[in-house]
């Protein structure tokens, strides 16, 4: 029971700390305070939206060079609070995202991205050979994610000494806790997180 308790408070410890370091990077902060990033809501009515600032991110599955802007094709997946595609989350349908200017297919092809602009509508055009109604995003910013592969080293705990006050049967004890020992015998565990 003590130990669950430990090992909460130090998850909390460290949400509460990892909380504090969320934000947005700038390339894709937008105008607006929040920008629509609900695709699904705008798939279903695009005209609706055009001219609204949008956010949407996830793999770029296709780039089409164009005379002065690339295309980009992308399989939109749910946003984290610091814009970061959620990683592992099902796609909830896919945007052009226009770029200004030359885009090299081979920095950008089945890489992680964000993008921020403007709603121009919807265009149809096809996945393979299925017909499909693609939302467009005239871009104003965007970030490339890298995926990167990290240790999570288990919990230790927060204080491997403890002080027991004096009872009526015992002077009072100062030393290593008998309970938790010095080290959490848990495996690391390897996360993979998306990094600017």
């Amino acid at each position: 029971m003590r130990k669950n308790l430990i090992n909460a408070s130090a998850m909390l410890l460290t949400a509460l700390l990892l909380g504090g370091c969320v934000s947005v990077p700038d390339s894709v902060k937008g105008r607006s305070a929040m920008p629509q990033q609900d695709l699904l809501r705008v798939m279903n009515a695009p005209q609706l939206y055009v001219g609204q600032e949008a956010r949407f991110g996830g793999k770029v599955v296709k780039v089409t060079n164009l005379n002065g802007r690339t295309r980009l094709e992308i399989a939109t997946q749910p946003l984290d609070e610091s814009a970061r595609p959620r990683l592992g989350a099902a796609s909830v349908g896919r945007i052009w995202a226009d770029v200004n200017g030359f885009i090299d297919p081979v920095d950008v092809t089945n890489q992680m991205v964000t993008v921020v602009g403007t709603i121009k509508g919807s265009e149809k055009g096809e996945i393979g050979k299925a017909s499909y109604t693609f939302v467009v995003v005239d871009v104003t910013g965007y970030q490339r994610w890298r995926v990167q592969q990290q240790v999570m080293m288990p919990t230790q705990p927060i204080d491997p000494w403890i002080w027991y006050g004096p009872t009526r049967h015992h002077p009072g004890y100062w030393g290593p806790n008998p309970w938790m020992g010095y080290y959490n015998s848990g495996p690391a565990q390897v996360q993979t997180i998306l990094t600017e």
